[in-house]
């Protein structure tokens, strides 16, 4: 019996934040999510990449126990959809003969009617799916669903140059669901529109987009489903950084296809669907790393986190940044003066943590930091004081910290800039100290420019307060360590503005000296900056993750060397 194809069909985007190895947890979520979809009447749901495994799993996929608890959570939702409500694409490792597979398991009726693999693994910047995975074997032609045939090409699969878009179409696929997982970077939406834009050029056919939300480590998923449809427009558009089931409402358009061969063309046209704005560039950035910050703390059972406020932008905006994702009672923020303290920035720091609502304590260092000198003194007799007698302070900070974190259970928030991270204006086991950095991948002038937009703009989803959140007087003056007499970060780099463009050119773009001396550049500063970017290596491999907001953050893209001799001469 030849089965009716529907003029309509009903397709729910679940925009979803899993959790990476909480199959259980995941699969409740997806259920919950299939059960709301099915209240506003949709056929059919689409979830993300690896949904009931988490992405990205890493190495999980190579323990024989996560793949069993993963195909049996797939195999027990396929059975739910055995009481006649909507039918499930969802994504989930599984091992078969050919390999260990990057999949969706596609379920109707009760069972599960199409299994298929990503053929295209990504292995780049943050991926390296190669490790894990096995490419599919083949590609498999579209999904019959209730009369539709539906082709799933999985993320990277209509991203690289392999086809496998234009494949589905020649074998007859009527629209195109693609599960995703692709990370958050600074504007990140408009590539994938492109990429997409480009898929239906070739085939002629819609494209639904189904993007992943939330943190993962360093990762931050943004969600952003979209979809274009056959004329090239966009479809519907679900908003950034937000939780969502979004029900979209399809329907078959016959349209001649001229007069060549006299024929009828069928195309699939979206005629219900959200149109959320997207955010300008500060507030996605800012919503990435307090998104991450929130779902780092959550997700690894943390009740609290403290952090040290000295007064300076740095702090600042990271102690705003977790009274958003967390709220005011779960921050604690702590000052540890010492002799080169100023007055002023004992005021900013109390002014801020007022102005946040939050703990403030004052802890003065200046018992444990003469107390390692005096123990020290013997053995440094005869040599000039400098970096280390600061570093002193530094450490005991840190120190202090990491004792308020093991007696009250409180994860460390670190502070530190990619600006200072890139060239080592950081102390190993003293500021770096911490479980967790919102800000390590913003340069210090963009810490500048979030720091304003949120004293004038609250984000979605904050906790936080509105108005000046972060004393204007914090960001007017002259950054500084504060750890001898007059000191500011002048006295050792170029000027923010300077540094920042030189260390784009040299980490996000690997352009040569000449070329970045050709843009205005000092041609000693670009070489300095270049040598204290390489010799810093070896703190950042010992650096607490962050949240990646850049094309190219330090750690999941760029991986240098530790051990390194080679500069660039010219």
């Amino acid at each position: 019996m030849t089965q009716t194809a529907p003029d309509t069909l009903r397709i729910a985007i679940a925009q979803l934040n899993p959790t990476v190895g909480d199959v259980a947890g995941n699969l409740a979520k997806a259920r919950e999510a299939r059960a709301d979809a099915a209240r506003q009447g949709a056929d059919l749901v689409l979830y993300t990449e690896l949904f009931l495994a988490g992405y990205p799993p890493e190495d999980l996929v190579l323990k024989p126990a996560f793949l069993k608890a993963c195909e049996k959570a797939a195999q027990d939702f396929a059975k739910d959809t055995a009481d006649g409500g909507p039918g499930v694409i969802i994504g989930t490792p599984l091992k078969r003969k050919s390999g260990t597979h990057n999949s969706i398991v596609f379920a109707d009726g009760g069972k599960i009617i199409a299994e298929r693999y990503k053929l295209d693994l990504p292995n780049y910047g943050e991926f390296d799916e190669k490790r894990v995975f096995q490419a599919g074997p083949e590609l498999q032609g579209p999904v019959n669903f209730r009369g539709v045939r539906i082709g799933v090409p999985i993320c990277e699969d209509i991203w690289g140059d392999i086809a496998v878009c234009e494949t589905l179409a020649e074998s007859g696929a009527e629209i195109l669901l693609v599960p995703n997982g692709s990370p958050y970077y600074r504007a990140k939406i408009d590539v994938r529109h492109q990429v997409v834009i480009r898929q239906v050029i070739e085939t002629g056919l819609p494209m639904i987009y189904a993007n992943q939300l939330g943190g993962q480590d360093e990762l931050i998923f943004d969600g952003a489903s979209f979809a274009i449809g056959a004329d090239k427009t966009l479809a519907f558009q679900m908003s950034q950084f937000e939780e969502a089931v979004a029900v979209t409402t399809w329907k078959r358009s016959r349209v001649a296809a001229g007069a060549q061969n006299g024929s009828n063309s069928d195309h699939w046209v979206c005629s219900e669907g959200p149109m959320s704005k997207i955010p300008d560039r500060e507030e996605a950035d800012y919503r990435a790393c307090m998104l991450g910050l929130r779902d780092y703390v959550n997700k690894n059972g943390f009740k609290n986190v403290v952090l040290g406020l000295s007064g300076g932008i740095d702090s600042a905006i990271c102690a705003a940044l977790a009274v958003d994702a967390l709220g005011e009672e779960r921050l604690r923020t702590v000052m540890m003066p010492y002799r080169y303290t100023s007055k002023g920035s004992l005021k900013d720091a109390e002014d801020c943590a007022r102005a946040l609502g939050c703990r403030y304590d004052i802890v003065p260092i200046f018992e444990p930091v003469e107390g390692f000198r005096h123990a020290l003194t013997q053995l440094f007799e005869g040599t000039q004081e400098g970096i280390t007698e600061e570093n002193l302070q530094s450490r005991a900070r840190g120190t202090i910290l990491m004792a308020i974190s093991n007696k009250f259970g409180s994860m460390v928030v670190t502070t530190g800039n990619k600006s200072e991270m890139s060239v080592g204006y950081a102390t190993l086991y003293g500021d770096m100290n911490g479980g967790f950095n919102p800000i390590k991948d913003l340069y210090k002038m963009q810490v500048y420019a979030l720091s304003r937009w949120r004293n004038a703009h609250v984000p979605p989803g904050a906790l936080g307060p509105s108005g000046e959140v972060i004393p204007k007087n914090i960001i007017d003056k002259a950054p500084s360590a504060e750890l001898r007499e007059n000191q500011t970060d002048q006295d050792s780099l170029p000027p923010y503005p300077v540094l920042d463009d030189i260390l784009e050119c040299l980490v996000e773009n690997e352009m040569g000296v000449d070329e970045i001396v050709a843009r205005g550049h000092d041609r000693a500063t670009v070489t300095r900056v270049e040598h204290l970017l390489y010799i810093a290596e070896y703190k950042r491999r010992q650096a607490a993750p962050g949240v990646k907001i850049t094309r190219k953050n330090f750690g999941r893209d760029r991986r240098y060397p530790i051990t390194n001799r080679f500069r660039d001469r010219g």
